[in-house]
């Protein structure tokens, strides 16, 4: 006789794949809390509208974003299609830039602001000077440390640090001796002392300078004192008007004691999409940053890297004509504003315009409702002041990236959708006969 073949019941299991209570929830990505901790990314509403407007063939004259329109000096371009054809070219560069960059930025340094560098220890190229930036910071602070960044500030001066995992203190930005007891008051009064201080002159967003060298000699000497970090944002330093010479920080005695600056290509050789800047100063801040890009990159393009240099070694006309461009171009916005009545200080420096709104036309709301507002009235894109801190409130920040007359056009734009005239009474025609 045979055995009985026993036949499990599966009854059961499609009762338990039928009954939508017991599928498995959905799957979650959990991000790390640096993401969570990062502040309102404030463009977003205003970068989607412009977008949509766009899409809709709607002309917006786009003044929000400092991305540089005039082209690159031709020698530049040529010496990159020059270094693309060369296939030795076309390896895996070096973290730190190539020796032959990083001795250009000494020169430059040492001509322009008599400052001495050496290439090897003092001088690191990174991709933008937004990138050398944040992993300064990554390299610099955790969990625990805090840096000072005044308000109003670039974005990436909170955000940096808040990817870091350390804490933003907020000081009111200012250029004097006043400012600088704010600071040391701020100091004095954090337990554990603040590990960083940014600063940033030309400033962005509101174009603010410094008269001269001594503001850095007392800000060193008071960082000194405390044991404090300085990182200078010198990303404006050469777009100077009516003769001014912005000051750089290393420059100052001691600085290569407590810090570094940060430059870029971007600005004044309108190389903004090449992404090459330099990080320069304090031996081991320089270390530090080279540490952590040795894990995250292998450099930039060598050929951007070698038409970087020839950047640097021939087209110093060029930064200063690219000066002479956004200083007529301030002037046209500042006569728009005239027109306004909005107040504003006449920039020395930098590719913005910083201006106070008219409460009138602010009509009681914030500067990103304004914004969007003009973006549809005026179809004109402005940066809004509070993206860039509390203190820029009732404030917006103008890029000079236009040529003058669509810069007067989004004047005439923001005058028409602002100031709407009553429309001129019509002539009687005279009667006949």
């Amino acid at each position: 006789m045979g055995a009985n073949l026993v036949f499990p019941n599966y009854d059961f299991l499609q009762i338990e794949l039928s009954n939508p209570m017991s599928q498995q929830q959905p799957f979650k990505i959990d991000v790390s809390s640096r993401i969570s901790r990062l502040p309102p990314y404030l463009f977003g509403r205003i970068n989607k509208m412009k977008y949509e407007k766009r899409v809709a063939g709607i002309d917006i004259i786009d003044l929000g974003m400092g991305n540089p329109t005039d082209p690159t000096p031709k020698c530049v371009v040529d010496k990159l299609t020059e270094a693309s054809l060369d296939p030795r070219n076309h390896r895996y560069s070096v973290s730190n830039g190539i020796a032959g960059l990083r001795k250009e930025v000494v020169k430059k340094y040492k001509s322009k602001y008599d400052v001495d560098l050496d290439p090897e220890t003092e001088v690191i190229a990174t991709i933008g000077s937004k990138e050398g930036f944040s992993h300064l910071c990554l390299a610099l602070l955790g969990p625990g440390d805090t840096a000072i960044v005044p308000d109003p500030a670039f974005p990436i001066h909170i955000y940096a640090v808040a990817m870091a995992g350390a804490n933003v203190i907020r000081v009111p930005l200012g250029n004097d001796q006043a400012f600088l007891d704010n600071i040391e008051r701020t100091i004095a009064g954090l337990y554990p002392t603040p590990k960083l201080l940014i600063l940033n002159y030309p400033h962005n967003p509101t174009a603010m300078t410094i008269d001269d060298g001594k503001f850095w000699d007392r800000a060193i000497e008071m960082c000194r004192r405390h044991n404090v970090m300085i990182i200078s944002d010198f990303a404006y330093g050469e777009v100077c008007f009516d003769g001014y010479k912005a000051p750089s920080f290393l420059s100052a005695k001691g600085a290569k004691d407590v810090g570094v600056e940060f430059t870029t290509m971007s600005k004044s050789y309108n190389m903004a999409g090449w992404r090459c800047g330099f990080c320069a100063g304090n031996a081991e801040m320089v270390k530090a940053l080279g540490t952590i890009k040795g894990y995250y990159d292998y450099g930039m393009f060598a050929p951007i890297q070698i038409a970087s240099i020839i950047a640097m070694r021939e087209c110093a006309g060029s930064v200063d004509s690219q000066a002479k461009v956004y200083q007529e171009r301030r002037d046209v916005v500042c006569a728009g504003l005239d027109k306004l009545g909005w107040t504003y200080d006449r920039p020395r420096a930098s590719m913005f315009v910083w201006a106070k709104i008219k409460e009138e036309h602010l009509k009681g709301g914030g500067t990103i409702d304004f914004c969007l507002r003009m973006m549809d009235e005026a179809e004109v894109a402005l940066a809004p002041g509070r993206a860039f801190g509390e203190l820029g409130e009732k404030y917006v920040r103008i890029a000079l990236v236009e040529n003058e007359q669509r810069l007067a056009q989004a004047m005439r734009n923001l005058d028409r959708a602002l100031n709407p005239r009553a429309p001129k009474p019509k002539k009687k025609q005279a009667a006949t006969a």
